[in-house]
C-alpha cells in the first residue's frame, strides 16, 4: 500500500521540556558571610510527600555529595529550617551528615517553638523567628508583637546563643561564654553566668530575673551594666530593672514592675 504525502499526517509530534522545580522547594546550599547556609523547603503541605522528611534527607545527601565542593573544611553552617518541625533525631541526622564533609552544624534558625526546643536542647544556637529567606533580611518590623514565651529546661554551655522574638525562660545555667538575647524579659531558673540582653528591640521595661545573678553582662534595651568584682557573701534570687540612672538589680522576693 502507498501512502499519499500530499495528504497531511493527522498525528503530531510533541516536545516536552523537563518540568522545572522551584528552588524554593528544594534543599539549598549557599555560602553567605564566611559560612555556608542551608536551607530547607519550607513545609507548605504536610500531606505532600514532596515534602516528607525522606524526600528531604535524600536531596541533602545529594546536595552535599554532588557537584564542587566549595568550602573549607570545618566551615560552619546555619540551618535554615523555616517552618519545618523538626526534632533531636532530625537534627543529628542533618548533623552527621555535615559532619561526613567536615562541615559543623554551628545555628539553627526557625519559626517553629517546638524546633527551637530540640535545638537548644542539642546545644546549638538557636534564633527564632517568623519569616527566613537569608542571614541579611530584618526579622521584624517595628511595632510587631512578640511571639509566645520560649521554655527551655537545660543549661547553656560555652558558646551557645539563643535568640527569640518573645520571652526566655530557661531551667538551667547560662554558663560564662552562653549568651540570651529576647525581645521580652529573661527568667533564669538557675545561675545566670552568661551575658543576658532583654527587650532587644529597645523595651526598656523588660526584665531579667536569676536564682543566682552572676552574669558577665546584663542588657536591657540599649542599657548596659556588669556584675561586681566581687561577689555578694550569700545569694538571693534577684530581678534587673531599668531606672532613669541606668540598670539596677534587687531582689525578687516583693519585687513590682515599674510602671
Amino acid at each position: 500500500m502507498t501512502v499519499d504525502s500530499s495528504v497531511p499526517s493527522r498525528v503530531e509530534t510533541v516536545t516536552t521540556s523537563p518540568q522545572e522545580v522551584d528552588p524554593r522547594l528544594s534543599v539549598q546550599l549557599k555560602s553567605e558571610e564566611g559560612r555556608l547556609v542551608l536551607i530547607l523547603p519550607p513545609d507548605t503541605d504536610p500531606k505532600d510527600s514532596a515534602c516528607a522528611w525522606s524526600e528531604i534527607w535524600q536531596q541533602l545527601k545529594q546536595r552535599l555529595g554532588g557537584g564542587d565542593r566549595f568550602w573549607q573544611p570545618n566551615t560552619p553552617v546555619d540551618l535554615m529550617a523555616q517552618n519545618r518541625l523538626l526534632d533531636g533525631r532530625q537534627l543529628q541526622e542533618v548533623a552527621d551528615a555535615l559532619g561526613e564533609y567536615q562541615l559543623t552544624l554551628a545555628k539553627v534558625h526557625t519559626s517553629r517553638r517546638q524546633t527551637a526546643v530540640a535545638a537548644a536542647t542539642a546545644g546549638y544556637c538557636v534564633e527564632q523567628h517568623s519569616a527566613i529567606a537569608s542571614l541579611n533580611q530584618p526579622i521584624a518590623t517595628p511595632g510587631q508583637a512578640m511571639a509566645e514565651p520560649l521554655y527551655l529546661e537545660t543549661t547553656l554551655r560555652s558558646g551557645m546563643e539563643i535568640r527569640h522574638p518573645g520571652t526566655v525562660v530557661i531551667l538551667g545555667d547560662l554558663n560564662p561564654g552562653s549568651m540570651v538575647v529576647a525581645d521580652g524579659d529573661i527568667l533564669v531558673w538557675g545561675r545566670l553566668r552568661g551575658v543576658a540582653h532583654a527587650g532587644a528591640k529597645g523595651n526598656t521595661g523588660c526584665l531579667i530575673m536569676a536564682l543566682q545573678m552572676e552574669p558577665t553582662q546584663l542588657r536591657i534595651a540599649d542599657y548596659l551594666a556588669r556584675a561586681p568584682e566581687k561577689p555578694p557573701a550569700q545569694f538571693f534570687p534577684e530581678v534587673a530593672y531599668v531606672t532613669p540612672t541606668g540598670i539596677r538589680i534587687a531582689k525578687a522576693a516583693g519585687f513590682t514592675r515599674p510602671q
